[in-house]
C-alpha cells in the first residue's frame, strides 16, 4: 500500500492538546527541581497555559506557544529554543574543532573544553557553547563536577544530550517554519 503525498504530511504533522492545569502545575515542578531553577518566574507566568505535542522522537511542551521543554526517553530538559532558562545554565565552552563532534551528537570530551563558567555537579544540566562565536550547541548532563571537568586531561565531561541538528531540533525548525 502506497500513501497519497497529503496523506503522509498528515501524519507527520504535530497534533497538539492543552495541558490540564494541574498537570501544567506538576509539569512546571518537577522540571524547575530539575534544573534548579524558577520556571514560573523566569517565564513571568500568571496564567500557565501548556501545550504537548507527542512526536515520534519525544514529549514536546510548549508554553505560550514556544517549545521550551522536550521529554526525550523519559528524560525532560530544556530545547536549546529556551534562550532565558539557557542563560541559567553553568556553560562549558569547546574549541572549534569539537564543534562538528558535539552537532553530530558525540559527548563532551575533556580534550576539547577551553572553559567552563559556572559551577555544576555530576547529573546537573549544562550548556555547550562554542569558544569563537559563544553559540549554543548542546544541552549535556555532566557526569563530573566542574573543578574535575576541567582538570580531566582525556574521557567524558559530560553526555550529550540534546543538539543542534538532532531529530527533535529539526522537528522544531520545521514547525517553526509552518508557523
Amino acid at each position: 500500500m502506497t500513501l497519497k503525498r497529503g496523506a503522509e504530511r498528515k501524519s507527520e504533522a504535530m497534533i497538539r492538546r492543552f495541558l490540564r492545569e494541574k498537570e501544567a502545575q506538576q509539569l512546571i515542578t518537577e522540571f524547575s527541581q530539575k534544573l534548579k531553577i524558577d520556571i514560573k518566574q523566569l517565564l513571568d507566568i500568571k496564567r500557565l497555559r501548556v501545550e504537548v505535542s507527542e512526536t515520534p522522537t519525544a514529549k514536546i511542551f510548549f508554553i505560550d506557544a514556544k517549545p521550551l521543554i522536550a521529554n526525550l526517553k523519559d528524560v525532560m530538559l530544556p530545547t536549546l529554543q529556551f534562550d532565558k532558562a539557557l542563560q541559567l545554565l553553568p556553560k562549558i565552552i569547546v574549541n572549534m574543532g569539537a564543534v562538528s563532534y558535539v552537532c553530530n551528537g558525540a559527548d563532551i570530551m575533556a580534550p576539547g573544553i577551553v572553559k567552563i563558567e559556572g559551577k555544576f555537579n555530576p547529573n546537573d544540566y549544562v550548556l555547550v557553547i562554542d569558544e569563537r562565536h559563544r553559540k549554543p550547541l548542546a544541552i549535556a548532563v555532566a557526569l563530573t563536577d566542574s573543578q574535575m571537568a576541567l582538570s580531566l586531561r582525556r574521557g567524558k565531561a559530560a553526555k550529550n544530550m540534546h543538539y543542534v541538528g538532532d531529530s527533535l531540533w529539526n522537528q522544531l525548525k520545521a514547525q517553526e517554519k509552518n508557523q
